[in-house]
């Protein structure tokens, strides 16, 4: 069973340029790692401090594989690193989601 991981970020809205630096540096870390990035969205009216990303995995135990992955990826290393440097992410939630309608 597929699923997708449904990240909902809490954003410093002074530093949403940096959040956008952050998501584009995973376009190429995440497909290597193993997931399949669905996308990165930003705050375009309303709401300036949310921001949501999509990836999807063959499953639960591939997403476990992701996540070893990312921890001896050296790219994935460095925009974690980027991300605690620079303080814009205040919080992340994650839920696992499974498709019920095409």
């Amino acid at each position: 069973m597929t699923i997708t991981v449904f990240i909902r970020y809490q954003l410093d809205p002074f530093k949403r340029a940096k959040f956008e630096e952050y998501s584009k540096n995973w376009l190429s870390v995440i497909p290597r790692c193993g997931g399949d990035l669905i996308g990165y969205w930003m705050p375009h009216e309303g709401t300036n401090n949310i921001a949501f990303a999509l990836v999807s995995f063959e499953s639960l135990a591939a997403y476990e594989q992701y996540r070893a992955r990312l921890r001896t990826d050296k790219a994935a290393m460095e925009n974690f690193n980027f991300a605690e440097d620079h303080k814009f992410i205040l919080g992340e939630e994650r839920t696992f989601l499974r498709q019920v309608t095409a």
